[in-house]
């Protein structure tokens, strides 16, 4: 089979290989789609926490085409060889006090397939039966490979407690931003939506925003033309719950600014870079401040909710290449020009089954 490799700094070899092992437990998976995100471009760039080479790919979906010897039958993982899948990506060590409180996608040896470990950027993968996601039959193949990344946004959103009839503040209207900006509209929340760029805040708007709020870096946030309308939406006293979803230091800064007295901020956003936290506002306004990492085994949940809004689903792909061109891909996503939503990687088999 063939497989990309990110051998060293934005540089991919395809090699061929060997197909793999059917390990007891587990099914061998067909990739046919694999969604990029910044963590994909952050390894390809030689700037993550992992050891190249590797394969890379962890939003990912297929067709199951084998199952280990002894398997009792599609009750127990509820699959069958010829099942359209979706794969959890996590993988979690079961012992550790992360995992034993049922934290696992917080486990402290947790590990990611395309991260970490080789993924899904190949022609078969093996994983464990329990990571299998079974796609919805009105859900089209190629938008399942982003039930992962709807999975982290619904995770943010829940860690967030919002309630029906709240006001939430998504700073990032990125992939993530919008799929909890979906999320959070289901829930029967308000949203209000900032990003940097207007095009993206223009899809907000399909997504459920009430309004949208364009930041100029460096400059106030909001700014005195925007005061007014941000607070006669949040009734002056500012959003109950905010999600920062760029990992910009900056926007952590504004949202504990920006949040309303005994409100809370979850941080999905991730960077290595410091934010200037104050240390008063924090005790003043009594908030509280949340991480939000992966999600604790929600891509059935985010499947789903591509499937209930199939419009949007379909807007945030916005890039198709051929698995021949995934440098042409990383090309695309490094340059941080135009309208990039989702960028689909169409496997050999093809992308749509």
């Amino acid at each position: 089979m063939l497989s990309a490799i990110t051998v060293s700094q934005e540089t991919i070899e395809f090699q061929a290989s060997p197909e793999p092992a059917l390990e007891p437990g587990h099914a061998l998976v067909r990739v046919h789609n694999v969604t990029l995100c910044g963590t994909d471009l952050h390894i390809w760039e030689d700037d993550y926490p992992t050891q190249l080479p590797l394969i890379q790919g962890h939003e990912f979906s297929g067709i199951v085409e084998a199952l280990a010897p002894g398997y009792s039958g599609p009750a127990r993982h509820n699959v069958s060889i010829g099942d359209r899948v979706a794969v959890n990506p996590i993988i979690y060590c079961g012992e550790c006090r992360s995992c034993l409180t049922g934290r696992y996608n917080v486990c402290q040896n947790v590990g990611c397939l395309g991260c970490y470990s080789d993924g899904a950027l190949t022609e078969l993968i093996s994983v464990p039966l329990e990571k299998l996601c079974p796609v919805p039959d009105e859900l089209p193949l190629d938008i399942a490979a982003m039930g992962e990344p709807a999975s982290i946004a619904m995770q943010a959103v829940n860690r967030g407690r919002p309630e029906p009839g709240e006001t939430a503040l998504v700073l990032g209207s990125g992939p993530i931003g919008l799929l909890a900006t979906l999320y959070l509209t289901e829930l029967g929340v308000t949203v209000v939506c900032a990003d940097t760029e207007q095009h993206r805040l223009d899809l907000a708007l399909e997504f459920g925003a009430v309004d949208t709020l364009l930041v100029t870096p460096g400059s106030d946030f909001p700014d005195a033309g925007q005061a007014p309308r941000f607070d006669a939406l949040t009734g002056g006293y500012g959003p109950q719950l905010v999600i920062e979803a760029t990992g910009v230091p900056s926007s952590l800064e504004n949202a504990i600014r920006l949040v309303s007295s005994a409100g809370r901020i979850v941080q999905v956003g991730i960077s290595p870079r410091q934010a200037n936290v104050s240390m008063k506002e924090i005790p003043y306004k009594e908030l509280d401040l949340l991480g939000s990492r992966m999600s604790l085994n929600l891509i059935p949940d985010g499947l789903a909710l591509l499937s209930r809004h199939p419009d949007q689903a379909r807007a945030l792909m916005t890039h198709r290449f051929a698995f021949k061109d995934l440098q042409q891909a990383y090309r695309l996503m490094q340059g941080r020009t135009g309208k990039i939503g989702k960028i689909l990687i169409e496997m050999p088999v093809g992308s749509i089954a």
